[in-house]
């Protein structure tokens, strides 16, 4: 699907071309990062954890990487949102979601540290990770069970 309307001119040109199953390749670069973005996560829980370990609750800081994940996760949401208005507003909003849940869940490792308690995984993010990761799949790879899908709905 060629977008109509080109915002951004070359790069609408190539992040609007379709693959595999006529879906826009900038659905498989948010798939990716998607699942980069769990990579990042893990590496910055364990981060959180040696920090703890070596410096307390005061030296636990935000690993950086997972927040140039986040943020490129949001901005490529926003994009998507100019190629393909709903399926980019509710991506948007999920990612949105996960973020702000993201956010929180550091600062609940902060205050946990504070008190002397282990630290706990993520889990609160971890969810909203995973809706955003089954949404970006399905917008991205319905194409593989569209033919069985649409036989029996």
């Amino acid at each position: 699907m060629q977008p109509s309307v080109t915002l951004f001119g070359p790069l609408d040109t190539i992040m609007g071309t379709t693959g595999p199953g006529g879906v826009l390749l900038v659905e498989y670069v948010l798939l990716a990062l998607v699942v980069a973005n769990f990579g990042t996560r893990m590496l910055a829980h364990r981060r959180y954890t040696a920090q703890y370990d070596d410096g307390g609750a005061e030296a636990i800081s935000r690993h950086p990487v997972h927040v140039v994940s986040n943020v490129l996760l949001v901005v490529t949401s926003f994009y998507y949102l100019t190629l393909a208005h709903h399926g980019g507003m509710v991506l948007s909003v999920l990612v949105l979601g996960m973020v702000i849940t993201d956010f929180f869940e550091f600062e609940s490792r902060k205050v946990e540290a504070r008190r002397d308690l282990t630290l706990e995984r993520p889990k609160g993010a971890l969810v909203a990770a995973m809706v955003v990761f089954l949404y970006a799949g399905y917008q991205s790879l319905f194409w593989v069970i569209k033919g069985p899908w649409s036989a029996i709905v």
